[in-house]
């Protein structure tokens, strides 16, 4: 699976995958699994890198003395928003509004996505951002929602 990352906006964010083949209803349910479960723990402000206590450990961590305190003293980093998955032949495409989340986030997306690839459905490329020539976005997400929402 190759990574490319293209203009980013943390607000305002759209994630492209490419598959080898138009993938199944299963695959896609695959897929959809690994992007709403990433979005509910960072709804959940896990994607925090300022409390990485046990990362920032090391690999021994039999008896650690967890820090309450710095975990309860360190800011909020939820995100805010996520639509729901497109579908265009051999491409796939959500759009984000991180919030306030830290980058680890997006680390922790191609590592899940890299090995469902390995296992799973078969992903081409995926693209962190930008625009995709082959399926344009016309305006803002926020916009089209806001537009979903007054049509109802």
């Amino acid at each position: 699976m190759d990574i490319q990352f293209r203009e980013f906006n943390p607000f305002d964010l759209w994630i492209w995958l490419e598959f080898e083949a138009v993938p199944s209803a299963m695959e896609q349910q695959y897929v959809e699994e690994v992007f709403n479960s990433w979005f509910y723990l960072g709804k959940l402000s896990a994607f925090n890198a300022e409390n990485l206590q046990v990362q920032d450990t090391g690999i021994e961590i039999s008896y650690l003395e967890y820090d309450n305190a710095a975990l309860e003293n360190s800011l909020m980093a939820p995100m805010h928003n996520m639509a729901d998955f497109q579908y265009q032949g051999a491409w796939g495409r959500c759009w984000f509004d991180l919030g306030t989340s830290d980058l680890i986030a997006l680390d922790i997306l191609i590592n899940a996505l890299h090995q469902l690839s390995q296992e799973y459905v078969a992903i081409k490329q995926m693209i962190i951002g930008g625009v995709n020539e082959d399926w344009p976005v016309g305006t803002r997400h926020r916009d089209l929602m806001f537009d979903d929402f007054e049509d109802n």
